[in-house]
């Protein structure tokens, strides 16, 4: 006979559903209680348990559950069990001799070792964590440690440990620990680099300000009068200044960037035409340098969707430190061609070689990086401010594109950057 031929059944049914949905809900608000944050998702989350389940019982039946015995609500979890498999971070509950009761899979995947019914030590050998359990035991009161793990990556956690109290008999654990890991890599890494990048523009900049500083107050005072000096030192200044035009430019390009690093560009631009410009208005700046650009480029047009001053600012990136540093090759190659992608799209495959020194393997994985450079002296020496092929991997990301560098000792190097092309 089914729940609907038999209203007390029917009854029951419904007051189980509400009670998970009841559970559910105060499990979510007491992880975000022990993390001291109440997020969207985890209340989210609760409410809707709530408001499904809610619609399957009476008004007057939900407020009888609400003050129903907790070891009741507890024999249903079935909603509890599935909202706490679907939460993102770790969590993982012991009891008072520190043998795992429970685990989501977030847990299991960050400590494979973990095993139900083993001691948690077995699979997590951090002295913090195990000690602050034995102390969160001992107090019943809440403690934040940190974990760190080195392989196969690194990573750092912080560690909420909570005391679990209960007074119901029929629960499998009536006190122990209950601990959630808050993964806080990401994070740190966004500190270091912004620590990093601080720490760098502040260094670019105090050389040619103090650079400048010196010059002015030796024109003031003993090249007062001395005509020579003067000239030399205005021309050195002027240099420093242009040095510190380009780092505050290429600053601002990075940012703006960044800002809209997440706005696809929906333009068909021809990076054909671009191609052919960016290269006739640089040939006079590589002459100088003793450089010839060869271009080979398609006959017809080949659009990609993109910011037209973007792409222009990518190839001029290229094409530039292709010249500077590839001078002694006494030759740069520019070439764009169609290729068929991985799923079948066409791609538009821009290649930018130069025929210089080359660049030694240990150096290619960080050249995108802000303020990175192989030889500082060199780069300064030639007017470079360390930002140009983080610009260019920026502008590549927003693009949807793929940028690849093929370098070795010797052999010069080959930027290749590639596109996704668009039929118009």
């Amino acid at each position: 006979m089914s729940s609907q031929d038999d209203p007390e059944r029917g009854e029951t049914a419904r007051a189980v559903a509400v009670r998970s949905a009841v559970l559910t809900c105060a499990i979510l608000l007491a992880a975000a209680a022990l993390l001291g944050v109440f997020s969207l998702w985890m209340m989210g989350a609760a409410v809707i348990a709530i408001a499904v389940c809610a619609g399957l019982a009476p008004r007057r039946r939900i407020r009888a559950l609400l003050a129903s015995d907790p070891s009741t609500i507890a024999r249903h979890p079935g909603v509890a069990d599935a909202v706490l498999a679907h939460i993102p971070d770790p969590v993982i509950l012991v009891d008072q001799r520190a043998i795992v009761v429970e685990a989501n899979e977030a847990a299991l995947l960050l400590l494979p070792g973990l095993k139900l019914g083993h001691p948690l030590s077995f699979a997590l050998r951090s002295p913090v964590v195990l000690d602050g359990i034995d102390e969160v035991l001992a107090a019943r009161e809440p403690l934040k440690v940190e974990y760190s793990e080195r392989v196969p990556t690194e990573r750092t956690f912080e560690v909420h440990i909570g005391p679990l109290r209960s007074q119901s008999p029929d629960l499998k654990v009536r006190s122990g620990v209950v601990l959630f890991f808050r993964d806080l890599t990401s994070a740190r890494r966004l500190e270091a680099m912004r620590t990093d990048f601080v720490a760098n523009a502040s260094h670019e900049l105090r050389t040619p300000l103090a650079s400048l500083l010196g010059f002015v107050e030796t024109l003031q005072g003993p090249a007062r009068n001395d005509t020579v000096a003067r000239e030399r030192f205005l021309d050195i200044m002027r240099q420093q200044a242009q040095r510190m035009t380009r780092l505050i430019d290429d600053l601002l390009s990075l940012s703006r960037i960044e800002m809209r690093l997440h706005v696809h560009p929906t333009t068909p631009v021809d990076l054909v035409a671009i191609t052919a410009h960016m290269v006739e208005a640089l040939t006079a700046l590589a002459t100088t340098r003793g450089v010839s650009l060869e271009a080979d480029l398609p006959a017809g047009p080949l659009f990609v969707l993109g910011d037209r001053d973007e792409l222009l600012r990518l190839l001029e990136n290229l094409i530039t430190n292709a010249s500077k540093y590839g001078e002694a090759g006494g030759r740069v190659d520019i070439s764009l061609a169609r290729s068929d992608g991985p799923h079948g799209q066409s791609q538009a495959v821009l290649s930018v070689r130069d025929y210089g020194p080359g660049i030694a393997p240990e150096h290619l994985p960080r050249l995108t990086e802000r303020f990175y450079r192989v030889d500082v002296e060199q780069s300064r020496e030639k007017g470079g401010t360390g930002l140009g092929l983080a610009i260019v991997k920026h502008i590549v990301n927003r693009h949807r594109g793929v940028l690849a560098i093929d370098s070795k000792p010797g052999e010069g190097a080959r930027f290749l950057v590639t596109l996704p092309e668009v039929r118009t």
